[in-house]
């Protein structure tokens, strides 16, 4: 649960290096609250839950994928190749999913390297 609460609190932080876990981990626990959301809103007969919930994860989300490509060596800007319909989304999800650079990069050093002290 940490890795959620690690990432909101680093709410609107574009600078710097995520790990694959945080990154992974943040996107898990946010499915499970938007599901657990999507049948409390249905129960209700409303979107409001859901519709807030997502505003206010919105730039958390952003964040912490914009320093997950930065982990990968990549400009956050290519969040944007999530706008290709399908293609776009896969190719993101592939960088997403690959393994950081070891070494220190023109983001910063290496979050792996830096955990384990």
């Amino acid at each position: 649960m940490h890795w959620y609460v690690d990432v909101l609190k680093k709410y609107a932080v574009f600078s710097g290096r995520a790990r694959r876990q945080e990154y992974w981990m943040f996107t898990l626990f946010s499915v499970i609250i938007s599901v657990v959301l999507a049948i409390i809103d249905a129960v209700i007969g409303s979107n409001i839950l859901g519709l807030i919930y997502s505003l206010a994860v919105l730039l958390p989300s952003l964040g912490v994928a914009v320093r997950r490509l930065h982990d990968t060596g990549r400009s956050g800007w290519w969040i944007l190749i999530a706008l290709i319909p399908l293609v776009g989304a896969i190719v993101l999800i592939v960088f997403l999913a690959s393994e950081g650079k070891q070494e220190p990069n023109k983001y910063g050093p290496n979050p792996k390297a830096v955990a384990a002290y």
